[in-house]
């Protein structure tokens, strides 16, 4: 049986356990704006029948790109159809990297809604909010468009996804009445982003909490051996990913985690832990073990960088941190695929050696031979 948690301030009540439309089945299983709908549409009604309540999307998800409406948020209206819309919370997001002006507002937000077939969005967020996108939605109108989207009804409650320091995600809290946020947190992020201190700092406000990439897509479900050696030895017996998501709902300024499912054997899995995982339930046993895997994980870093971004601006350009983030979870993960988000002008071989960065760095970090450490790696 799905258990259900209050939503911040609201009166709403969400299931602990969220569907998220980012990472559905592909048709050709490599295509990502190629959606198996047929088996997508399964997984989705499986969950929505076993209790789940909240269905997460985006416009640009399953797209070719971040300018323009992926797939995943027309999928969602078909399935939704036959009586399904009317058990759900449905939430997406307004793109707020392609706002403008005050019109190009109500310009997506009424394309979103002819896309998923729906009259109203139940939780609407604006997207992916960082140092760039907070001031562009805000000095376009962001707040008119908000107070008016709410009273034609178009949307019933109003939040905000992030991804940038703690610093302006308190400033982003306090800037409006805000039903909701969503952050990104799993227990090796109490420290990323806004973090443990977000979180609470949040939830004190009265804010609804979405938790996105609990399992860090995917990667916690499949961590290195010593750590799931270290799980098969606690006296409980769980998965990785049962590991994970139990010790996220532990923490009661959470309301819903959303996670993608792409196989049944994911859904049921999820529903069976969420349906029974509640808060403040941990013993001191349960938080050593997760913290012995922390350390295990810590353990594997190679380079000691906290993004604290003090050596920040790169005089060409190289994006210090995200060579070190990608550099930090091949080691730790053994994938290469991550570097491949940063962007070329912004890669470690772009490095010029003037050693401006090594200067500013209170980790006393060796920065310009590890970039080149990172490029002979990656590139």
């Amino acid at each position: 049986m799905m258990l259900y948690r209050k939503f911040g301030k609201t009166n709403e009540m969400v299931s602990t356990l969220g569907f998220g439309c980012m990472r559905l089945p592909l048709l050709d299983g490599k295509t990502f704006s190629k959606i198996d709908e047929t088996k997508s549409t399964q997984l989705l009604h499986y969950a929505i029948d076993h209790g789940v309540n909240y269905i997460d999307t985006a416009y640009p998800y399953h797209g070719s790109g971040m300018g323009r409406g992926g797939e995943s948020e027309p999928f969602v209206g078909r399935a939704l159809q036959n009586g399904y819309r009317e058990k759900v919370k449905l939430a997406t997001k307004l793109p707020s990297w392609l706002i403008q002006s005050r019109a190009d507002m109500d310009k997506y937000l009424n394309e979103q809604l002819q896309r998923l077939q729906t009259d109203h969005i139940d939780f609407y967020l604006i997207h992916a909010l960082d140092r760039t996108n907070w001031p562009k939605v805000r000095n376009a109108g962001l707040e008119d468009f908000v107070q008016h989207a709410l009273q034609d009804g178009r949307i019933r409650l109003i939040g905000f996804s992030f991804h940038d320091k703690l610093e302006l995600f308190k400033e982003i809290v306090d800037a409006y009445d805000w039903s909701f946020c969503q952050v990104q947190y799993n227990y090796l992020d109490e420290t990323f982003q806004a973090g443990t201190e977000g979180l609470q700092y949040a939830a004190q406000k009265g804010l609804g909490i979405t938790i996105m990439e609990p399992l860090r897509g995917g990667r916690l479900a499949h961590p290195p051996k010593e750590v799931e050696l270290r799980f098969q030895q606690a006296d409980l017996h769980r998965t990785p990913e049962e590991w994970a998501l139990r010790w996220i709902l532990n923490h009661p300024e959470v309301s819903t985690i959303l996670s993608g499912m792409n196989e049944m054997e994911q859904v049921t899995e999820n529903i069976s832990i969420a349906g029974s995982a509640e808060a403040n339930v941990f013993s001191e046993k349960e938080l050593a073990v997760i913290s012995e895997a922390k350390n295990i994980f810590a353990s594997k870093i190679k380079v000691n960088c906290t993004a604290c971004e003090y050596c920040m601006p790169c005089p060409n350009e190289v994006n210090i941190p995200s060579c070190f983030s990608a550099y930090n979870d091949y080691h730790i993960f053994g994938r290469k695929d991550l570097y491949s988000w940063v962007r070329p002008n912004q890669r470690a071989s772009n490095c010029i050696e003037c050693w401006e960065c090594e200067s500013k760095c209170p980790q006393n970090i060796s920065i310009i031979e590890e970039l080149k450490n990172v490029a002979a790696l990656f590139e």
